[in-house]
């Protein structure tokens, strides 16, 4: 059954994004683990420092912890990986290979991401072969300081007026805030370090889920 409609807009509901220096010395498939059991039902892996040997070994160890909860994986940036790897699905930013071109090279059932920085990027989507946006960052964020201004909560409020396509909101999001996203017009929550780097992972998660499922 392919990752579109309903089905993907749930699974995007709670969205971990790993980073490996915010792991707290645990190991990746550990902290990714305990997330999943808590609720998060999307993984993105992100490794801008990894070679692609290691990137490849590190998805393939996610593909199969992931199987038994069905929750799909999102390779960050790169194609290759998420095709050798059978990746569910891809992520883009602006600087990437263009949307067009990677619909084009991966298969109908992979899904495609994509992250808008102004309301241009949010206008152009319309006219792209996309699944969801990642509305980025919404909040500024020590775990990717390479971003856009942030869009804050007006901002995410002007891009859901401006797309039915799903929205993921990421950057500086944490349980505190978890609710104003949701109110705001935001259909999942992408995490790094409130998930990555939380004490309990899987008890984050769930606590996450339980404001998430409330709205």
């Amino acid at each position: 059954m392919p990752w579109s409609g309903a089905r993907l807009r749930e699974a995007l509901r709670l969205y971990l994004v790993t980073d490996q220096a915010s792991l707290r010395g645990r190991t990746l498939t550990d902290v990714v683990q305990a997330a999943v059991s808590g609720g998060v039902g999307c993984v993105q892996l992100r490794e801008k420092q990894a070679n692609s040997r290691d990137f490849y070994a590190q998805a393939v160890a996610l593909m199969e912890l992931l199987a038994p909860f069905k929750v799909p994986l999102v390779i960050n940036d790169r194609l290759d990986i998420a095709l050798a790897c059978g990746a569910q699905g891809v992520h883009l930013g602006q600087s990437d290979l263009p949307v067009q071109v990677a619909r084009k090279l991966l298969p109908h059932h992979m899904f495609i991401g994509w992250s808008v920085e102004t309301l241009d990027d949010v206008a152009r989507s319309a006219t792209l072969p996309l699944d969801y946006l990642g509305v980025s960052p919404v909040f500024a964020t020590p775990t990717k300081t390479d971003t856009a201004q942030p869009w804050g909560l007006a901002g995410l409020q002007l891009v859901r007026a401006a797309t039915a396509l799903p929205l993921v909101a990421i950057g500086g999001i944490h349980l505190g805030n978890a609710a104003q996203l949701m109110l705001a017009g935001a259909d999942g929550l992408a995490l790094v370090s409130a998930l990555c780097s939380a004490e309990d992972p899987c008890a984050a998660a769930h606590e996450l889920r339980k404001v998430i499922d409330a709205h």
